[in-house]
């Protein structure tokens, strides 16, 4: 397919607008001529031709509603398009986030309705919904957790981030002048509670725990793990971004953690594909619930408000109230289902992911062999006596139509593959998924310059990789 620059052709245009009848003024009366562009290099392309190019370039996007998308840790479900149509109604699209409370009571009581379901649901006693992602839900979470310290005026330097966590966890720490400290996975993929035990003191602020981490497993020794840290005076941070697996099955305060981010884009079904907006909560017990960033919307006498008195709050961490469409998608997915679809959702994302994991585990290797929680994590040591790697095999699934699962990550498994079902694909979905994954495992043993060349039916095939994201050509020439 054509750049858009290829198809240019001299003197044509997409539009075509009457004279002006406003008097004109040169740019350089209203801006410097230092920042004035000599020249702006723009194709010149007619209007049917310009809809048909950027039509089909729309249709070259993979997303959850073409086809199967296993991309583990991150939760690409189907999301129901009710919830667009409530995102979209005007009483939502048509409010200003400085209106005055009296004006916006509709929106404030679904802010404070949508709070009060994720406390039910993570069994903290206070929640923000101010974060707008994940990795802003921890960065949040840890300004909480310097916040509490300082209060106290206890100086703690360092976080406990296993090496099954996810990337961001360390960054969120760095952010807030914390230095992070690797705590080892054990033989069953769990925090290894002796090294825990030996980096956790007086000068640690806590833990900052997946949970299930992203080898898709449960810590099962959980609460013994909260007891270590909490002896010391520290805190449970729980990263809550694999929360789809526990709904209505557990919860996290319960379990002993002190806080939680929660991904409204992850769990309850609320797009954040393309860099769009999402939403990561941050939930809290008592000893963080002063912190919480403002304001906090209250209920008094039936009516709804917006609550700044809280003097020790961290302040604002996003303009306004947060990305309220992507709450309302939330709210919309949470009342839809009610407690028993929630759990049905827990219940089926285990299901889906133990069903592929045992199909598949004959023909790949499975690194930690143990029921998992809304993930499974393979690795490529059965491909490479066959010369055969994970970004190959990854490629192959490109023939067949797949989005590619997670790759090498977690870092702890050698070459892992990473495949999250979630609950909303059906078995007859993942029993022709595993027939190509079996397929391809044949392949990699008779076919292996096949699958190493891959693709092969893509409008391009192996990109120079590490080039392109050093030195990227983002210019136009002749």
């Amino acid at each position: 397919m054509k750049l858009i620059f290829e198809k240019n052709i001299s003197g044509q245009s997409a539009v075509s607008l009457p004279e002006s009848d406003v008097g004109k003024i040169k740019i350089d009366q209203l801006l410097p001529k230092s920042i004035i562009r000599k020249k702006l290099d723009l194709p010149s392309v007619n209007k049917t031709d310009l809809v048909r190019h950027y039509t089909k370039l729309s249709q070259r996007n993979f997303g959850v509603d073409q086809g199967f998308y296993p991309l583990g840790s991150c939760t690409m479900k189907y999301s129901p398009k009710v919830n667009e149509d409530m995102a979209s109604l005007a009483g939502f699209t048509q409010i200003h986030p400085l209106a005055h409370d009296g004006d916006v009571q509709g929106a404030l009581q679904l802010y404070y309705e949508l709070e009060q379901y994720l406390k039910e649901i993570t069994g903290f006693i206070a929640v923000s919904l101010q974060p707008a992602a994940g990795a802003h839900g921890e960065a949040t979470g840890v300004m909480l957790m310097k916040a509490y310290f300082e209060d106290r005026k206890e100086k703690r330097t360092k976080i406990l981030i296993p090496d099954a966590a996810h990337g961001t966890n360390p960054a969120s720490c760095t952010l807030s002048g914390f230095e992070t400290v690797t705590i080892k996975s054990n033989n069953e993929g769990e925090v290894d509670l002796d090294d825990l035990k030996a980096n956790m003191d007086k000068e640690t602020v806590g833990l900052m725990l997946t949970n299930p981490n992203t080898l898709g497993l449960f810590e099962q020794k959980i609460k013994q793990i909260c007891q270590i840290v909490h002896r010391q005076g520290g805190l449970v941070y729980c990263d809550g971004a694999n929360m789809n697996s526990m709904l209505g099955i557990t919860r996290p305060a319960d379990q002993g953690f002190d806080l939680i981010q929660l991904n409204l884009h992850k769990s309850f079904s609320t797009p954040h594909g393309g860099g769009g907006p999402g939403s990561g909560p941050v939930g809290v017990n008592k000893k963080l619930a002063p912190y919480l960033p403002v304001p906090q919307v209250k209920k008094k006498n039936h009516k709804y408000y917006r609550d700044y008195n809280y003097k020790k709050s961290i302040g604002k961490v996003k303009a306004f109230m947060g990305n309220f469409g992507v709450m309302v998608k939330a709210y919309t997915y949470i009342r839809a289902l009610g407690p028993k679809g929630l759990k049905r959702v827990g219940q089926h994302s285990v299901l889906n992911a133990n069903y592929l994991m045992t199909k598949l585990k004959p023909y790949f290797d499975l690194a930690y062999n143990k029921i998992c929680m809304h993930e499974c994590v393979f690795s490529d040591k059965n491909q490479q006596k066959y010369g055969v790697t994970t970004l190959d095999i990854a490629k192959r699934l490109l023939d067949y139509g797949y989005h590619a699962p997670t790759i090498y990550f977690p870092m702890i498994v050698h070459g892992a593959i990473m495949i999250e079902p979630t609950e909303t694909e059906s078995k007859r979905t993942l029993d022709e998924f595993v027939e190509v994954m079996i397929k391809i495992a044949d392949e990699c043993k008779t076919k292996p310059e096949l699958v190493k060349k891959a693709p092969h039916n893509m409008p391009v095939t192996r990109l120079d990789e590490v080039t392109a994201a050093r030195s990227p050509n983002l210019k136009w020439e002749e």
